[in-house]
Parts: structure tokens; sequence; C-alpha cells
């Protein structure tokens, strides 16, 4: 399973393909599949992320898609460094956010 992350431009939040836009929100990540280079190479042209890249993914527990690897997971939640800052789970604001 391959989902795709990146950045978004205007804030630096790190951002998910949802299959057909981003989202500040890990959970709404969909697998790409075989289809990950092209959106990436797609959506590096648009120029709508920053740095988009393809990373392996696996199915929670609940269902959900989510990171592989501890490192993604770690940098889906959010800050470390300050537990108050961290991204709520499909927080309405978070786009409101100034970083």
């Amino acid at each position: 399973m391959r989902i795709l992350t990146g950045n978004d431009l205007k804030t630096g939040a790190v951002t998910w393909w949802t299959g057909y836009d981003w989202s500040i929100h890990v959970e709404d990540a969909v697998d790409a599949g075989d289809q990950a280079d092209a959106i990436l190479a797609r959506e590096a042209a648009a120029c709508r992320v920053n740095n988009p890249y393809a990373i392996d993914g696996e199915k929670a527990p609940d269902g959900s898609v989510r990171p592989a690897h501890i490192k993604d997971r770690i940098r889906a939640l959010g800050p470390t460094v300050r537990p108050d800052l961290t991204l709520k789970p499909a927080d309405p604001d978070a786009r409101n956010w100034v970083i």
C-alpha cells in the first residue's frame, strides 16, 4: 500500500492525498497503489503541495489507512514538543491555524 504526503504550500502543514485533493488529516489518506508515481508527477507539476512523496501505508485496526513507519505516524500527529498543539483528528479549525 502506498500513501502520498507532502506539505501545504501556504501553511507548511503536513498533507495527505485523499484520492482527489490534499487533507491535513491522515485519516483521509487513501491507497494510491500503482498510480502513486503518476499522481505525484501531476501534483508536483500543479504546485499544489511542497515536495510530495509516497510512503508505505498499512490498514489500522479500525480499518483506516495509516503510515507504516513510526516516523511518518509521528509526523501525522503534529508537533511533539507541545502536546497542546497536536493536530486533533478532523479538527474543523485546523486549516485556519496560523503557523
